[in-house]
């Protein structure tokens, strides 16, 4: 990754519009290719094209899965820490959405700080002291890590940026793992590959155009839904 920016950061986007296509592999080099050939890198992608990056997350939930059962605000929120390829720092984040909200909230702090997160008490002098804090809250504990390598590329439409991706090499570790190192754990959605698209307001005419050309059909997929399922034994996958 390039510039990391601030240490803490906001964003809240109104009319905000993300839809997933769980795509066969077969597909996904074409589609990638689309990709370079129709949007800009993204500003922080490493790699030939500038637009690749290595990503692994830690998911939280409660002892009752609340959150992989959408209870409560637990349906809208979710907690995870983000490591980019082996950057010695870490991503604390909360992303809130509601039909008509987006808003993400985000730390960055040194990887080897994760152990302020095991204590009961949260640190009000550590950086990390509001995700800590609203961990205790909601009794939330890490569960599984995914990771996977990323394709992202970026765009502008009437409504304003757009943004495509499209992960390979999925994988899930069941147990948490601080180490947060990429391209470790079971397979995960073997044989297929998940594209996502993010604009604002209406599907801008670029996304019109790739879903003709390729004639995909939208599946929404939760990948700490679909990787907790295939933990539990199940080969279908829980769609958000």
């Amino acid at each position: 990754m390039a510039e990391l920016g601030s240490v803490h950061s906001r964003e809240t986007r109104l009319n905000a519009r993300e839809i997933k296509f769980l795509i066969d592999s077969s597909l996904a080099p074409r589609i990638q290719e689309w990709m370079r050939a129709n949007l800009d890198p993204d500003a922080n992608g490493d790699g030939p094209f500038r637009d690749q990056y290595a990503t692994s997350s830690l998911y939280f939930d409660t002892a009752a899965r609340d959150v992989f059962n959408r209870r409560g605000s637990y349906g809208r929120s979710k907690y995870r820490i983000r490591r980019y390829g082996l950057t010695p720092v870490m991503f604390l984040e909360r992303k809130f959405r509601t039909d008509k909200l987006l808003a993400k909230r985000r730390t960055i702090v040194p990887i080897n700080e994760f152990d302020y997160l095991e204590g009961d008490t949260a640190d009000p002098e550590w950086a990390g002291y509001w995700f800590h804090r609203r961990l205790l809250v909601r009794r939330l504990q890490p569960l599984v890590k995914l990771s996977y390598n990323r394709t992202a590329r970026l765009g502008m439409s009437s409504t304003g940026p757009v943004r495509m991706t499209i992960d390979f090499d999925l994988r899930i570790l069941p147990l948490p793992d601080r180490a947060f190192i990429p391209g470790v754990g079971l397979p995960l959605l073997e044989g297929r590959n998940v594209v996502e698209l993010k604009y604002r307001v209406a599907l801008p005419v670029v996304f019109k155009q790739l879903i003709a050309d390729f004639q995909l059909e939208m599946q929404p997929v939760s990948k700490y839904r679909a990787g907790l399922m295939q933990l539990r034994g199940h080969d279908e996958c829980l769609t958000s």
